[in-house]
């Protein structure tokens, strides 16, 4: 269960709308029932700390095992899936604790948790594995249930990917083929894990992508949505071989298209949409939906930069997200901020996103994406008391002017290293940098343990990984995605 609750807490300032107003100063934040009570001012200088709203994780895999341990080295994300099997089986507990510890040491509250299973036929243990883990560690997660039924082993005609690879390759591949899955089984599926929810765990619809799930499934998700309320997660447009395929299969506009079969709703989330249209995003804006950038994963997996400019245009609300491949693999939240930031700031004298836009997307519209709308993502009297706490005196110690703004300093200075607390609901998850809820060292060193000697008894075959990558080059380099032919 997470740490022990918070009545009460001193801070030397509170930073309650970053880029809109300026910090109060020293002052006592009081907690009742999970909620912000009151927000008292004090005389003197402070503590040398800072409080604000606790960020977002609008999109993540919950991986414990960070991909690069077991060879997945980054690369783009269709020459990378093939080697996310090489991951070993896992205890599915360790595996979502220990990346939930993570990301709440790198000050993330919340997180929508886009489930990998590792064992398909097992999903309903590893739901309830990975809902043990979020009320442990406490932090808010929304559990994306996944589902795909099209396009196994690549966007367009399966025998022509199997065609593009090498002999031997070719019965493994043929080996993956089975019957088709059955959306009302998993939608059955999902109803059974609601029995595993609680105040720090819900459940989303997740069709993987419309690249893996055929219209007729993602029309069977939409209209199940629109009768029980419950939120959809899906990756979309992530890459420009994505946009190809989407251009060729829907020459009227994937977009529309979803719209047709009633997909789009303020209860839809995407991740990525790098390759967004800016007409799109207006569409996206009219029905409400969510976009999550993933800075970092885009840069790392070789997809892109998505189209904030036209986001912020447009009105589309968006959040942002660690997608388990943050910039220097340690689910800094703060640091993505940064890099977002930095990013889609605005180039020469032309401003795009503010310090105010980017800080409502961290806390506030990344938040709906997860949980919805309950008045969190604000440090003010009555919203949820999900509050990270910065060492401030420590990222600002040759500051000459007492009149610096502190979301500047945040914006060029605050790492995962100046946290001193999280609080989430009002309970104490992390303090002095260190998840206090559960201990993340000896879980971390034991899954780790495992997995070495998992990997051991099973090794990965380097050749067929290297295989797969070969075929998978080959198959989009032909454009086969988009009904060229094989060459």
């Amino acid at each position: 269960m997470a740490g022990s609750a918070v009545d009460a807490i001193e801070v030397g300032a509170v930073l309650a709308t970053p880029g809109r107003g300026p910090a109060m100063g020293s002052a006592v934040i009081r907690i009742a029932d999970g909620r912000v009570a009151s927000i008292e001012p004090l005389d003197g200088p402070g503590n040398g700390t800072i409080a604000i709203a606790a960020p977002v994780n609008a999109h993540d895999h919950g991986r414990g095992l960070r991909t690069l341990a077991f060879g997945a080295v980054d690369d783009a994300l269709e020459a990378w899936i093939p080697t996310l099997p090489r991951e070993p089986k896992l205890d599915a507990y360790h595996r979502a604790v220990v990346a939930f510890a993570r990301m709440a040491e790198g000050g993330v509250c919340a997180t929508n948790h886009s489930h990998g299973p590792q064992d398909p036929t097992r999903i309903l243990e590893e739901a309830e594995a990975v809902s043990r883990a979020a009320r442990d560690v406490g932090i808010h997660v929304a559990f994306a249930a996944p589902f795909t039924d099209r396009n196994l082993l690549a966007y367009g005609d399966q025998k022509t990917f199997i065609a593009a690879a090498e002999p031997s390759l070719r019965p493994r591949l043929e080996s993956r083929f089975g019957s088709a899955k059955d959306v009302a089984a998993f939608l059955r599926q999902v109803d059974e894990m609601a029995a595993f929810e609680h105040e720090k765990f819900s459940l989303q619809y997740c069709p993987v992508g419309a690249q893996w799930v055929s219209d007729a499934s993602l029309a069977a998700i939409a209209e199940a949505s629109a009768l029980n309320g419950r939120r959809i997660h899906m990756h979309f447009l992530e890459t420009r071989y994505q946009r190809e395929w989407a251009d060729h299969t829907y020459p009227d506009g994937i977009v529309r298209r979803l719209d047709e079969i009633g997909l789009l709703s303020p209860r839809l989330s995407l991740a990525h949409g790098v390759y967004l249209t800016e007409a799109e995003s207006v569409l996206l804006a009219e029905r409400g939906v969510i976009v999550s950038v993933n800075t970092s994963s885009n840069l790392r997996l070789r997809s892109g930069i998505a189209p904030v400019e036209a986001f912020v245009k447009t009105g589309l609300r968006f959040g942002a997200g660690l997608d388990a491949q943050s910039m220097d693999d340690d689910d800094d939240m703060l640091r993505e901020m940064r890099l977002l930031y930095v990013n889609h700031r605005g180039w020469g004298l032309d401003d795009v996103v503010t310090a105010e836009r980017l800080f409502q997307a961290a806390t506030i519209d990344g938040r709906r994406a997860v949980i919805g709308e309950d008045g969190g993502g604000r440090l003010e009297v009555g919203a949820p008391a999900d509050i990270l706490i910065l060492d401030y005196a420590g990222m600002a110690p040759d500051l000459l002017s007492a009149k610096a703004d502190p979301t500047n300093v945040l914006l060029t200075r605050a790492t995962r290293k100046h946290i001193s607390r999280l609080i989430v609901a009002g309970r104490l998850v992390v303090e002095n940098g260190r998840c206090v809820s559960v201990d993340k060292v000896s879980l971390e060193a034991e899954l780790i343990a495992e997995a070495k000697a998992n990997w051991n008894a099973a090794p990965p075959d380097d050749e067929v990984t290297a295989a797969t990558k070969r075929a998978v080059r080959r198959f989009y380099g032909c454009g086969c995605h988009f009904g060229a032919g094989l060459r």
